[in-house]
């Protein structure tokens, strides 16, 4: 409002500058209504970046969305559900994550986090299952993957490679192989939802028998490429 404010007196002195010049000299020049509106548009200016109206709607919608750990508690147990899996983008990005799978697996909930497995995965309470991408050559975030999760693996938790096509197929089995991954932990192959048919993923394994579970990216199908 300050903003606002300033503009108005800004502009009300230029007004009664004009009527000034206009008494004296029965009008004004171009330049001088040039000088006038120059000034008011470079203020205009000034208030819009100062406001910032974008990131003032951002603001409002992420205090929207937030939500501390004993809301989120309440929630879930309105669901009345025994399963609970933390999932969407990247879990171990927020700060309270930690805290809140501990949470959930005080209060006797059985708990899996998706991760996609560029973060570290140590300080996630081992009584949670964690599920751990690890990013084909297809994917092209290859180097994304930290591979110094995978011995920090238990049975309780599962390493998903999501397959684009053969030469993915191929490289993902080495790393099972590689890393001992089927010793570890459940090992999950699910093909790319519109790049690799689930058929042809699943005859792969098959022919090669391999010890992984086969999984389709089931919310592609319920609602499509929005998820």
């Amino acid at each position: 409002m300050a903003y606002v404010f300033l503009i108005y007196l800004i502009f009300k002195a230029c007004c009664v500058k004009c009527k000034m010049l206009s008494e004296k000299n029965n009008g004004f020049t171009l330049l001088e209504i040039l000088l006038v509106v120059a000034a008011i548009a470079i203020l205009a200016g000034i208030v819009i970046v100062a406001l910032n109206p974008s990131k003032q709607l951002g603001d409002t919608r992420n205090a929207e969305r937030w939500m501390d750990i004993d809301t989120i508690m309440v929630k879930i147990r309105q669901f009345q559900a025994e399963y609970v899996c933390v999932t969407g983008g990247e879990p171990l990005a927020q700060k309270s994550v930690l805290p809140l799978l501990q949470q959930l697996c005080d209060e006797g909930y059985q708990v899996s986090l998706e991760t996609s497995g560029a973060m570290d995965i140590s300080g996630v309470d081992s009584r949670g299952s964690r599920v751990v991408d690890l990013k084909t050559p297809g994917s092209g975030e290859l180097a994304k993957s930290r591979y110094e999760n995978l011995p920090l693996l238990s049975t309780l938790d599962e390493v998903k490679f999501v397959i684009c096509d053969r030469q993915d197929y191929e490289w993902a089995r080495q790393q099972v192989d590689e890393h001992g991954l089927n010793e570890r932990c459940a090992v999950l192959f699910s093909p790319v939802h519109g790049d690799l048919q689930s058929v042809q993923l699943a005859e792969w394994i098959l022919e090669d028998r391999l010890r992984v579970r086969f999984q389709i990216q089931l919310h592609k199908y319920l609602w499509g490429d929005q998820t």
